[in-house]
């Protein structure tokens, strides 16, 4: 069984999953209030440079100001000599506070982060990229043919005109495509670069000059590769659009297109609805019986493999090596499923066998090579710590569709009742001491004052006694376990 994209489209979310063998590897979503910013591009002022830290922030309409590097600002006295071009000058002969200049976003506003932006301006299409302020060709490291590699730079170069500006990057999704659809999209590029650039002048600060397409139709451009068999829709609308595209852009997939009509929501095909669900728990249950822990903090992600319920048929190492061999590759699904990124930490089971370790490694980076976003595993410490790399472009699942918890506030903790009832006796001492009064109301939650009235009820009665007030007890159905106030009556 091949790949299969799965589309839910409505006026209020936009979903699509990719189902690889019947298993889910990957979920986007999209609302309207949320929009992801990647790739678009506006018209910025810029509001604040920081010499210190090569910076600047800029005002693109947003909440937050966004951020951009002095590496990824084009030097216009070196336009067209490369992107690689060395440079060492300050920030500041770069940009100038109330600066107007077009970027673009090259990622996602991430939690308490602005977006992160760029002057290097690329337009995708279906074979190609473009950079307007680019030169030269290059291929796609996803294709490792030689000869056709060649033979995608060289149908490329040979349509480049002499002294016209702009370079462009040949897409994995070119391979064996005929020249004819290169050059296709190379007029396109050329043909979008110019309205971009003509709306740019004519746009105010602060707003979009360029935005990309819809979900259901960067579904079509990026991850339609030859090993879909189909793309089920489940909106007529987006159906009409996505065959649409098709036809202007990727007329062999129109066959592949079709709309779902069945009475079953079509997430519930291949259980996608529920590994959603399951892909936002801290434990992924392996099919050996062992499981994995995954914790998504602000600096890092962390996860922890346990054999758990397995226990082998041979010896201790093998247990561990097969336990680590099935985590390696169910961690990489759960990387592109969740849509972590950046630093991750993986701490798999010790293994005595450097044999053992190189393989579970190597299963590791097998496993990774189908994502498309890009990886790097950098080391495994002395700890025995397998550190690597995701890169990071647009939020998680798990911060896209949950909120910390207003009781915890995201600690993943809340004291205990005991602790909590501890608290309250100190407060009623610190009370009656510093202030006169006839009588203490103890406001708490539910929980709190059940075990003041029962085990705490002794204590309670002593300190009564030593505060020299009456103490009255009432339940505040607003509180968490750990709130409370002691009021003066």
């Amino acid at each position: 069984m091949g790949a299969e994209i799965l589309v839910n489209a409505s006026t209020h979310e936009a979903r699509a999953a990719v189902v690889e063998s019947g298993v889910l590897q990957e979920v986007f979503i999209e609302r309207p209030n949320r929009r992801g910013l990647l790739s678009n591009i506006y018209k910025g002022r810029v509001s604040r440079v920081l010499p210190g830290m090569q910076a600047a922030f800029i005002e693109i309409g947003m909440e937050r100001t966004a951020f951009l590097h002095a590496s990824d600002i084009l030097d216009t006295r070196q336009a067209g000599l490369g992107l690689e071009a060395p440079r060492s000058e300050n920030i500041r002969s770069l940009v100038a506070e109330g600066n107007e200049i077009l970027v673009q976003v090259v990622k996602d506003p991430l939690g308490t982060k602005g977006a992160r932006l760029t002057t290097y301006i690329t337009l995708p299409s279906r074979f190609l990229v473009y950079m307007p302020q680019g030169r030269g060709v290059g291929v796609s490291a996803r294709i490792e043919n030689e000869v056709e590699r060649e033979r995608l730079r060289g149908a490329v170069q040979a349509a480049l005109p002499p002294d016209e500006p702009g370079g462009f990057i040949v897409r994995t999704a070119a391979e064996d495509a005929p020249h004819e659809a290169l050059r296709a999209d190379m007029i396109y590029l050329r043909k979008l670069w110019e309205f971009v650039r003509e709306k740019g002048l004519r746009t105010s600060p602060g707003h979009l000059v360029h935005a990309d397409l819809p979900l259901h139709l960067r579904i079509l451009r990026d991850l339609l590769h030859p090993d879909v068999e189909r793309v089920l829709i489940d909106q007529p609308n987006a159906h009409r659009e996505m065959c649409e595209f098709a036809a202007t852009f990727i007329p062999d997939a129109l066959p592949r297109i079709e709309l779902y009509a069945a009475q079953r929501p079509i997430f519930e095909l291949h259980h996608v609805e529920e590994e959603i669900q399951k892909a936002l728990d801290r434990k992924v249950p392996l099919k050996s019986g062992g499981y994995l822990i995954i914790d998504q903090t602000e600096a890092m992600t962390t996860i922890d493999v346990n054999t758990g319920a397995f226990v082998g048929h041979r010896n201790l190492e093998e247990t561990i090596f097969r336990t680590n061999l099935e985590a390696a590759v169910t961690i990489a699904r759960q990387l592109r499923l969740r849509n972590l990124g950046g630093i991750i930490i993986i701490d798999f089971i010790d293994m005595e066998e450097p044999e053992h370790r190189r393989q579970v490694i190597q299963a590791l980076a097998r496993a990774l090579a189908e994502d498309h976003v890009k990886t790097n595993i950098s080391s495994v410490s002395p700890l025995g710590l397998v550190e690597m790399t995701r890169k990071r472009t647009r939020e998680s699942l798990e911060h896209l569709l949950c909120q910390a918890c207003p009781t915890c506030e995201g600690r993943g903790f809340v004291k205990t009742v005991e602790t909590v009832c501890y608290e309250v006796f100190r407060e009623i001492m610190r009370q009656a001491r510093q202030f006169e009064c006839r009588q203490l109301l103890v406001l708490a939650h539910q929980d709190v004052i059940e075990r003041l009235l029962d085990e705490e009820s002794s204590a309670l009665g002593e300190l009564e006694l030593a505060a020299g007030v009456p103490i009255r007890l009432q339940t505040e159905a607003l509180y968490g376990v750990d709130q409370f106030d002691v009021v003066l009556m």
